[in-house]
């Protein structure tokens, strides 16, 4: 065999191996610039954690930075801690512990879970640590990434307040956050949301056709970063610009419209109460003829117990209110049946002097009260379950008290009709208030149904109290500030017309809300009386007169 057969395989052989070792080295020059990376991300997550001991304000913003971008389990509590001033490190180690204050001590918790070296530390003070210090720069920094780390939340309320507070400062990067996370929401107020937020920054950083669409998507906005972009918008031509005008003051009219409705909603409730007080009047002026000056008082009453009732469930407020609402009724149609037996039943016929009997009677009550209760305010506590706002969008939110207090008024009502229309009480009460010689003639016994008309209207009074203490605090004087639009109610929708008092109550109640923003609170009660005088000698019966005695008379 000649010298060069046997050189052509010894090449092939040779190159095979100069490729396998090649090969070989390239797999290993690549793991350990992966293993490198993975050592340098922890070396750089472990320097950040470390940066936030030091007092060099730059280097916590770019520590800040790079633990958001890692987002350890960590990242979410610790930097609520810095926002909040709970985070603090120990002088030796520089280990990181949240602070919990108690009455007597201070408990630093490591940051850290799994680091079974350190425990917590229970003290009388914060030796031997130091707070993580931040400045205003940091803050708005933590919010904006704390922001970013929230809009992967499973709670809807949580994402959008995430993407509000980005719209507080909207930049670019929170834009690319957006654009992939917008497709992929399900809630209807987030997505309505982040798409303001595109908008606001595509208004300030893209080209014409950007601008024109950011302005389309802002104008049909009512959040206030919308406005505000809006307002500040330097268009670059006149086009651009007379759309962005156009835009605020679509803007404008909504939310103009927006008020209006908020408006006539705190009309509405408080007509609600206005109805409410003035119901129960009502029933006892078209039933007896007596002018109740003390009606004001039995409010207070209704007000009172429900205080009362929280003293003695101080564990479930949720429930005192339910528990509050029959016993308020119980105890002013008690009271109000002890004036009727003990006072009026002498008066009939002698609206003055009713009139002036029942004004002493209120001044009784009122010091009763003051020497029980001392003359200082009691506020009472709002469950739970009437606290806040229903958010309707972000100009109109109708708070649930209010909501509860409409629905409440309308129950009663409700209930009050079909008393008055279902039962024996009620048919004896229509035939007293139509003709009480007739009635008894039939034999009813008028002065028990005096007495029990007297007490239901009483006791619809307490309910009114119970509503009034959810709104203001309770007091000896209560009842005085409804009881002259109690009678104005009672005197607008006609005397002794249940249908007309609620809608004399709730028509009053919004005419006096749309007043108060241009005339003041006091103008504005100074026209309603105006108002309803001058409607008096128009109609001297109100708007539904009563069919019967009271018409006769």
């Amino acid at each position: 065999m000649s010298v060069s057969a046997l050189t052509i395989p010894v090449k092939k052989t040779f190159s095979l191996l100069l490729f396998f070792f090649m090969s070989f080295f390239v797999l290993m020059s690549a793991a350990q610039q992966t293993l490198a990376s993975e050592v340098s991300a922890e070396d750089s997550l472990a320097d950040a954690w470390n940066a936030l001991s030091k007092k060099n304000y730059t280097k916590k913003a770019k520590a800040i930075e790079v633990i958001t971008q890692q987002n350890p389990s960590e990242a979410r509590p610790a930097l609520k801690a810095m926002l909040e001033g709970q985070l603090y490190y120990a002088k030796r180690g520089k280990a990181l512990y949240f602070l919990k204050e108690t009455d007597n001590s201070y408990v630093f918790t490591p940051l850290f879970d799994a680091d079974s070296a350190l425990e917590p530390i229970v003290q009388e003070n914060r030796r031997g640590f130091r707070k993580v210090k931040v400045n205003n720069r940091l803050r708005s920094m933590i919010r904006q990434f704390l922001a970013v780390l929230q809009l992967t939340h499973e709670d809807a309320n949580i994402r959008l307040s995430a993407v509000q507070e980005l719209l507080k400062n909207p930049d670019a990067d929170a834009a690319g956050l957006m654009e992939n996370t917008v497709e992929k929401e399900t809630d209807d107020r987030v997505v309505a949301a982040m798409r303001t937020l595109l908008a606001v920054i595509q208004l300030e950083n893209g080209d014409e056709a950007a601008q024109q669409s950011a302005i389309n998507t802002l104008a049909d906005s009512l959040n206030t970063s919308a406005m505000n972009a809006l307002m500040a918008y330097e268009a670059p031509t006149k086009a651009l610009q007379n759309k962005a005008e156009s835009a605020i003051q679509k803007i404008n009219d909504k939310r103009d419209l927006y008020n209006k409705m908020e408006t006539i909603f705190f009309g509405l409730s408080l007509g609600s109460v206005l109805a409410l007080s003035a119901i129960g009047l009502a029933i006892t002026f078209g039933v007896m003829g007596v002018i109740n000056m003390a009606h004001g008082e039995l409010m207070m009453i209704g007000a009172y117990t429900t205080y009362v009732i929280q003293l003695l469930m101080p564990d479930n407020i949720a429930m005192s209110i339910l528990v509050a609402i029959p016993a308020a009724f119980i105890v002013s149609g008690l009271v109000g049946i002890a004036i009727e037996r003990g006072v009026i039943r002498h008066l009939y016929g002698r609206p003055l002097e009713t009139l002036l009997a029942t004004f002493g009677v209120s001044l009784v009550l009122q010091q009763t009260v003051r020497s029980i209760f001392s003359p200082l305010n009691r506020s009472v506590e709002t469950p739970e379950w009437m606290s806040g706002a229903w958010q309707i969008n972000e100009v109109l939110a109708l708070t649930w008290n209010r909501l509860y207090i409409i629905f409440f008024c309308l129950a009663v009502f409700a209930a009050l009709i079909a008393v008055m229309k279902k039962t024996s009480l009620g048919l004896q009460v229509r035939a007293v208030s139509q003709n009480r010689t007739m009635a008894r003639a039939m034999g009813v016994r008028s002065k028990w149904v005096d007495a029990l008309t007297f007490g239901l209207g009483s006791g619809i009074a307490g309910l009114a109290g119970v509503a009034l203490s959810l709104l203001t605090n309770v007091g000896p004087n209560l009842g005085q500030a409804y009881i002259i639009d109690s009678f104005m109610v009672v005197v607008f929708g006609g005397v002794g017309n249940l249908w007309g008092t609620l809608i004399a109550g709730m028509s009053l109640g919004v005419i006096n809300k749309l007043l108060e923003p241009w005339a003041g609170a006091v103008l504005a009660k100074i026209l309603v009386l105006i108002f309803i005088i001058l409607f008096i000698q128009k109609r001297p019966k109100g708007l539904f007169p009563q069919r019967g005695r009271a018409a006769e008379d």
